[in-house]
């Protein structure tokens, strides 16, 4: 796949931070996307705005990155895209009056149309960038960010050029520095102060050793106590696990063979899954699953994954609109998706069965818009293995 830029060069080790940064830095930007050729939209401007957190103590200063832009197909299709990232930013060491910058992150990007196979999803970005201060706190910041989307079964390139005014605003380690020196200041007066304390200390020392020992010994007394009322709270609550129902599949703890059944699921005597169905709806002509849809995949995918003892047969299904070939051909291309969701869960291929079922076995009357809306499902079958 063509990509319009490599990902940087790996981040300098040895590099040292500024020896004054402020706690927070919040920069607005405005630039321009620059879009790979294949995925059919035209290169846009964008606007958006980052918060970055310093002082954390950490190598890489967290950043909460949005961008929004205005974008146009080039089938003239114009449609709105806001990409939301979360980045570790490192600063190296000041060059003359330049600071130089890396970033590496993940983020999430949203679109208001999808077409040409774009769709909302996770992207990885790293960018290189530079800022040349004006003052103590304010500098103008240039940023150049790659980012790599995985979108319809391909990754795709985007490429963002951004220039924004930084403000740094907070304490700083300048304030850190002098803390640290009023800091030495109270240990030596402490030091002193405790000095003074050990002599008048070591006047009552024969007192204070008489009454640590009768205080050791009732301390001794005490344990005992706790450690027997500890081993009668840890038999109680033992016995309160073994009769209790974590996974509420109204089987005992202590007779049930599958801890993590999944809420809602038939189980037999051991409070393992005898069989279910998944419903996932979609909508007139598509095989796009929503996002509430998504998380049910998603939640089933998680008990395939605990539950080697099942596959699973993806049974994908439409409504009567449309010719018979085409609705069979749509079901299968839902159950294949669903299946793919699947796997990328972690469930191996082989343990999942896609099969396109057509207009077959309707759940309500295609009569109605609701009644069609429920025909066009995912109906998903707890295969046995073991």
């Amino acid at each position: 796949m063509k990509k319009i830029l490599l990902i940087p060069a790996l981040m300098l080790g040895a590099s040292a931070l500024m020896a004054a940064q402020y706690d927070y830095e919040f920069t607005p930007v405005a630039g321009y996307v620059i879009n790979e050729n294949n995925i059919g939209l035209r290169n846009q401007n964008a606007l958006g705005a980052e918060l970055q957190f310093n002082n954390l103590g950490t190598t890489l200063n967290p950043e909460l990155s949005v961008l929004y832009s205005p974008a146009e197909y080039d089938s003239k299709i114009k449609t709105d895209m806001l990409r939301i990232a979360l980045n570790g930013v490192y600063e190296y060491q000041k060059l003359g009056f330049l600071i130089p910058l890396a970033k590496v992150g993940i983020g999430y990007e949203t679109m208001e149309k999808h077409e040409a196979g774009n769709l909302d999803s996770p992207f990885f970005d790293a960018g290189l960038g530079v800022k040349v201060p004006f003052t103590d706190n304010v500098a103008l910041k240039l940023e150049a960010v790659y980012m790599a989307k995985y979108n319809s079964k391909r990754w795709d390139s985007n490429l963002a050029a951004l220039a924004g005014i930084n403000f740094a605003f907070g304490s700083n380690t300048k304030d850190e520095e002098a803390r640290r020196a009023a800091a030495l200041v109270a240990e030596e007066k402490a030091k002193r102060d405790a000095q003074a304390a050990a002599e008048k200390a070591k006047k009552d020392a024969e007192e204070k050793a008489a009454a640590e020992a009768a205080a050791k010994k009732a301390a001794e007394e005490k344990a005992k106590r706790d450690a027997q009322a500890a081993a009668a709270a840890a038999a109680a609550a033992a016995l309160a696990i073994a009769n209790g129902d974590d996974d509420k599949d109204g089987v005992k703890n202590s007779a049930d063979e599958c801890k993590n059944t999944p809420t809602g699921y038939a189980v037999n005597a051991k409070g393992c899954v005898k069989e279910i169905n998944l419903h996932v709806n979609f909508k007139n002509g598509s095989y796009e699953v929503d996002a509430s849809s998504r998380l049910n995949v998603k939640a089933f995918a998680k008990f395939l994954v605990n539950s080697s003892a099942y596959n699973a047969k993806i049974l994908g299904y439409t409504d009567s609109v449309g010719s018979e070939a085409n609705n069979k051909s749509l079901s299968q291309k839902r159950a294949d998706v669903v299946k793919y969701m699947i796997t990328q869960e972690g469930v191996a291929a082989h343990r999942v069965i896609a099969e396109g079922m057509g207009e077959m076995n309707p759940v309500a009357s295609n009569e109605s818009k609701e009644g069609r809306a429920q025909n066009r499902r995912i109906e998903a079958i707890l295969i046995k293995t073991k």
